[in-house]
C-alpha cells in the first residue's frame, strides 16, 4: 500500500484523483484546500488530516517525516498556475507527483522541473488520460496499420459553455489559467500529436476571452481547431436538445466518437503510475510548448484553412463589456 498527499481538494477534478486512490488499494494522509466545503473527501478517506491554509499543510509534512508513515505521492489538483510551485513542494518533500493537466504553463517551467526529478531523485507523473481512451488507443493503432501516404483532414470542436462565474475564478485569467487552448484544448493537443505525430506548423485564426481557433499541421494530419465555452457558438442542433456541451472530431469527413469511456481514466492512470508506466513531463512537453505558442500568436484572422465556427459572431465580456 502506498499513502498520498493531495493539494486542491475544492474543483471538480479532485473526487476522480481521491478515488483513484481509494480503488487502487492506497490510503490518503493529508488533504489541503483553501476552501473548507470540501465534504467529498467524506466517501473516501474520512479520517485524513486536512489543512485549509498552505503553511499548516507544510508544517504537516514536516512534522510527517518523523513518524513512521510518510507519503509516497502528492497529486495536484489546484489551479494551473501553481503546479508548478506545489509539484517542486512534493519533490522537495521527497514525494513522487501526479499532477493535473496542464502540467505546467510554460516550456520553460517544465525543463526546470527534470532538472528538480533529477537533484530529488523523484518523478513527475502527468494526467493524460485520453491516451488510455480505448477509442483513441484503438484510432492510433488504425493509423498507424493504415500507413496512408497523404495526410489526414481533421475537423476538431469542443464547447462547454461556461456561465458568468468563470471569468471571475482563476480560469477566466490569462495569466493564471493559460487561457481557453490551454485550459480546454491541451488534452486534445496531447492525444493529436500522440495519434499523428510531431507539429509542423501552428497558425491561430481566432483567440478572444470566450474562443480560440486555428489550424494545426502534424506529420500525418492537418487540423482545422474550434474551442469555447460560449453557449451562443454551440450548433443548432445540440441547443434544442438541451445540451450545453459538444464534442466532436471529424477525420476525412467522418465522426471519430469517444463521448463515454471516461469513468475509469483516472484509476488507470494511477495504476500505470504505480507500476512506474506513468506519462512524464517528456509526454507532456510537446501539449504544453504548443499551447503556450498557441497563447502568445497574434490571432490572422479569417485566412486560409479556417475552421467553419471560427466566423461565429463575437461576444463581448461578461465583465468588462469589451
Amino acid at each position: 500500500m502506498k499513502y498520498f498527499n493531495i493539494l486542491g481538494l475544492g474543483g471538480y477534478i479532485a473526487p476522480r484523483h481521491l478515488q483513484a486512490i481509494k480503488e487502487t488499494g492506497n490510503e490518503l494522509l493529508a488533504g489541503m484546500d483553501v476552501t473548507d466545503s470540501v465534504g467529498i473527501i467524506d466517501r473516501y478517506f474520512p479520517k485524513a488530516s486536512f489543512f485549509t491554509e498552505f503553511e499548516r499543510f507544510d508544517r504537516h509534512i514536516e512534522k510527517l517525516k518523523d513518524s513512521d508513515v510518510q507519503a509516497d505521492y502528492l497529486s495536484i489538483c489546484t489551479p494551473n498556475y501553481l503546479h508548478d510551485a506545489h509539484i517542486r513542494f512534493g519533490l522537495r518533500n521527497g514525494m513522487d507527483v501526479i499532477c493535473e493537466k496542464p502540467l505546467v504553463l510554460n516550456p520553460w517551467n517544465a525543463e526546470l522541473l527534470m532538472e528538480s526529478e533529477k537533484r530529488y531523485g523523484k518523478n513527475v507523473n502527468c494526467i493524460l488520460q485520453l491516451r488510455l481512451h480505448p477509442s483513441v488507443i484503438a484510432l492510433k493503432k488504425k493509423i498507424e496499420e493504415a500507413n496512408k501516404d497523404e495526410k489526414y483532414d481533421i475537423d476538431l470542436t469542443y464547447i462547454t459553455s461556461r456561465g458568468t462565474w468563470y471569468y471571475v475564478s482563476w480560469k477566466g485569467d490569462l495569466e493564471k489559467s493559460g487561457g481557453i487552448a490551454t485550459n480546454i484544448g491541451v488534452h486534445f493537443y496531447d492525444m493529436l500529436m500522440w495519434i499523428f505525430g510531431p507539429l509542423q506548423e501552428s497558425k491561430v485564426h481566432v483567440h478572444t476571452h470566450d474562443r480560440a481557433a486555428g489550424f494545426l499541421e502534424f506529420e500525418k494530419a492537418r487540423v482545422r481547431w474550434f474551442l469555447s465555452i460560449n453557449n451562443d457558438t454551440l450548433p443548432e442542433e445540440i441547443k434544442a436538445a438541451g445540451k450545453t456541451t459538444y464534442r466532436s472530431l471529424k477525420i476525412d469527413d467522418e465522426e471519430f466518437e469517444f463521448s463515454d469511456g471516461f469513468t475509469d481514466l483516472h484509476i488507470e492512470s494511477y495504476e500505470r503510475i504505480l507500476k512506474g508506466e506513468g506519462f512524464g513531463i517528456k509526454d507532456a512537453f510537446p501539449s504544453i510548448d504548443l499551447v503556450h505558442n498557441i497563447r502568445n500568436t497574434e490571432p490572422q484572422g479569417l485566412k486560409g484553412e479556417y475552421h467553419p465556427l471560427a466566423g461565429k459572431p463575437f461576444t463581448k465580456h461578461p465583465i468588462t463589456g469589451k
